[in-house]
């Protein structure tokens, strides 16, 4: 039951407000840019008509996700400096979106591909590999969306707003229903809308953190000395990132945790869907310099970890650091406004996450292997109701199982996407690869990487676990020479995926054996150049939309 007396009540009001808010322009957004949702261009991709504002409040809206906010300051609240690893990964991302992404959405564009796994299928005429990126897209972004549960889930219960059995669980259950409710009905319109007031949103709340949190606190010098003096007496706890093997090789961690996540961010079905939104690849490539303003941002936001333990904060779980900070440091008006920044944070990438997951499903699986003839009509209304299907089954992970261990699960999914950069992203330059040799790589790789995270949940106490303490593992010792270093196992299980892959690639083609027709060539992979009219010339409608 909800303890009715416990509620914040001026801050739930100013919450349901901009709640209700976005809502509304959920359901308006139907209306925005008029095309026939019965299509799933349309519908799944906005008719590929975004450009560069939009998308860069869509992309930014879909990339830094309530769990960012959430997830980021609790990892360096719990464990310090390692939690900066977002940082350096969302910086090391955007060279790899200018120079890949437009290839994709040119060749993309040219052949109506909705997916990663359509283009999968085109380049190599294979359905089972095209099945195997489709399969491990879904798989990767159902604890996502999970995720962002977890932080309105957060939010919600920093107003007072939890209790025990279904009537506790409600408040998230009709959040997301609502959410629900308007993707079905808008499309990819709807996060690219309301994406617009959660970033004014979250603009507004991480500026009033950073200024007024650290003078509330007594300047940066008395946040930084007592961090110091946590790390002293707290084992696990890194103040400063170390190279020596005996405190756990921090900097190895941090780079590759930082490079794994940087590879993995933009083969995300949600990422790939936002990018493909795009009106053209020009508009990509303007994003990739306009999206490190949200790196600036995650900075400020990851400190605020420290904040909250300079502020000798005790949240009941780490993810509830930044709630706790803001009901420390803000008045009721402003705690309703900095939760619902969070909270429609998490609006926005779970839609696109359930949208591209829909996409997935309905153009790689039941098209493909259930319903070839589909009409339009029938494709657009299967991925409506699979969005809803993904949406239900991510509430019902996050109200069957404890938090800590969605977080879990949501550690396997950037190992788990990973495993397509070779059928993906190394194919858009190169046909060298053979398609059963990367389905092979695939297997390997998802096995491999998946066993290896997965061991201490079977078997905690060979890892110095308490026996019901296990829990997925991110990083793993390996040795080189005579170093002992820990690093992501993503980037272990992808090497072994490659050199699988070039192997037997090596041997397939040497016996001849066929990669299937490809119905792409070269001049596909490169936007047309599209002459300019005299209203475009040097004026701002390009960012006009």
């Amino acid at each position: 039951m909800i303890n009715w007396n416990a509620i914040n009540w001026t801050a739930l009001i100013i919450f349901a407000a901009l709640f209700l808010l976005v809502t509304v322009i959920g359901f308006v957004a139907a209306r925005w840019r008029r095309g026939d949702l019965n299509n799933i261009q349309e519908w799944g991709l906005g008719g590929r008509s975004f450009g560069t504002l939009i998308t860069w409040f869509l992309l930014g809206g879909d990339l830094y996700t309530a769990y960012t906010f959430i997830a980021v300051p609790a990892q360096v609240f719990a464990s310090g400096a390692i939690g900066f690893f977002a940082v350096p990964y969302t910086i090391l991302v955007y060279p790899f979106i200018f120079v890949v992404m437009p290839r994709l959405w040119a060749v993309a564009h040219k052949h109506k591909f909705v997916t990663a796994a359509d283009f999968v299928e085109g380049r190599f005429q294979s359905k089972p590999l095209a099945l195997a990126v489709a399969f491990t897209g879904i798989l990767a972004t159902m604890p996502y969306i999970a995720l962002q549960l977890v932080g309105l889930q957060a939010v919600l219960s920093a107003m007072g707003l939890s209790g025990s059995g279904i009537v506790g669980d409600l408040p998230l259950i009709i959040a997301f229903l609502i959410l629900a409710l308007y993707t079905f009905s808008s499309g990819l319109r709807a996060p690219a809308l309301v994406a617009i007031v959660k970033d004014a949103l979250i603009y507004i709340t991480v500026l009033a953190i950073i200024i007024y949190v650290p003078i509330k606190l007594g300047g940066f010098g008395n946040i930084f000395g007592a961090v110091a003096q946590h790390a002293q007496v707290t084992k696990g706890f890194t103040e400063t990132l170390s190279s020596d093997p005996s405190k756990g090789n921090s900097m190895w961690a941090f780079a590759t945790l930082a490079f794994g996540s940087a590879f993995a961010l933009f083969l995300y079905p949600h990422s790939v869907t936002s990018t493909l939104s795009s009106n053209s690849g020009r508009v990509i490539q303007r994003n990739a310099m306009l999206l490190p303003l949200y790196s600036v941002m995650l900075a400020f936001l990851a400190l605020t970890g420290y904040m909250a333990l300079a502020a000798h904060l005790h949240p009941a779980t780490a993810t509830g650091a930044v709630p706790a900070l803001v009901n420390y440091a803000f008045p009721d008006w402003f705690k309703g406004v900095a939760f619902a920044a969070i909270g429609i944070g998490a609006l926005v990438p779970a839609a696109v996450m359930s949208i591209a997951a829909a996409n997935l499903f309905t153009r790689n699986i039941y098209k493909a292997f259930f319903r070839p003839n589909a009409s339009i009509a029938e494709e657009a209304s299967t991925a409506k109701i699979t969005s809803l299907v993904v949406k239900i089954g991510a509430l019902i992970v996050v109200l069957a199982i404890p938090v800590a261990q969605a977080i879990n699960l949501q550690l396997l999914g950037g190992m788990w996407i990973l495993q397509t950069l070779p059928p993906v992203i190394l194919a858009l330059y190169t046909r060298w690869f053979n398609r059963w040799a990367l389905l092979v790589g695939w297997a390997a790789g998802m096995v491999y990487g998946t066993f290896t995270m997965l061991q201490p949940l079977f078997n905690p106490t060979a890892f110095g676990l308490p026996a019901n303490g296990g829990k997925v593992l991110s990083t793993v010792p390996i040795t080189l020479g005579s170093m002992k270093l820990n690093g992501y196992v993503a980037l272990d299980a992808v090497v072994v995926n490659i050199v699988v892959a070039a192997v037997l690639s090596l041997v397939l083609n040497l016996a001849r054996v066929s990669n299937g027709n490809d119905v792409t060539k070269p001049s596909d992979y490169v936007e047309a150049e599209e002459p300019v009219s005299p209203t475009e010339i040097g004026a701002a409608p390009a960012l006009a939309e």
